[in-house]
């Protein structure tokens, strides 16, 4: 009997099944990375006043990353009416949607409903806090005060965007409404939310900002 044989025959199987197993392993497509969840976090501008399934932000939003090749979902967690304090109130239960970023737009209720700036501010501050303690990622939308409300008023609410972005170190998207705010063609025939022309003109002027901000967030450590 030769024993050398029996001595080396399972190192050679163990080599040839180490073998297999290594080009099996480089056989099968690499697993693709998780999708990034984006949260669209704000008031009828986000959920989609008078439009249709396709039109609101999130939908075009969401078509818009799929064609440019991003592997995201786009959450509409927008909530028509919604004020400041609103958003700040119903936070937590919305985060169980899990965002890895949310696009915050609110404060456009209280403008139209004269809330003090100061208090708009304080409420956005408690939503950034809480979003930056979860390690999630925010693009800050911003909006703009309507000139009847006063000069002192608009000042300040305006204000209140540039100085939270840079508080929180965030980056601004100083006027989500920008190209679309008081042009009749890309409005509803209330005048304050855009129709799905509309949106899209927005989607394609803001779609850079949400860009910039995911690709940050897949080259972050996670």
């Amino acid at each position: 009997m030769n024993f050398s044989t029996h001595k080396f025959f399972p190192d050679r199987l163990f080599a040839a099944l180490l073998l297999a197993l290594t080009v099996l392993a480089m056989a099968l497509p690499q697993a693709a990375a998780k999708p990034l969840r984006l949260m669209a976090y704000g008031d009828s501008l986000i959920h989609g006043y008078g439009l249709g399934p396709g039109e609101t932000f999130p939908d075009q939003l969401q078509d818009a990353l799929d064609e440019a090749g991003y592997d995201v979902t786009v959450i509409n967690a927008g909530n028509s009416g919604e004020t400041t304090a609103g958003g700040r109130a119903r936070l937590d239960w919305s985060l169980a949607e899990s965002p890895d970023a949310v696009l915050l737009l609110l404060g456009a209720n209280d403008m139209l409903r004269g809330i003090d700036p100061a208090e708009a501010k304080a409420n956005l501050s408690a939503i950034i806090e809480a979003l930056q303690a979860r390690d999630i990622e925010i693009l800050l939308a911003g909006m703009r005060a309507q000139p009847g409300l006063g000069a002192d008023y608009v000042d300040a609410f305006n204000a209140l965007y540039p100085a939270l972005a840079e508080t929180y170190q965030v980056p601004l998207y100083p006027f989500f409404l920008e190209g679309v705010a008081a042009v009749p063609p890309l409005n509803q025939s209330d005048g304050l939310h855009p129709n799905a022309d509309g949106v899209a003109r927005i989607v394609e002027a803001i779609l850079p900002s949400v860009t910039g901000l995911l690709d940050q967030l897949r080259e972050a450590p996670r």
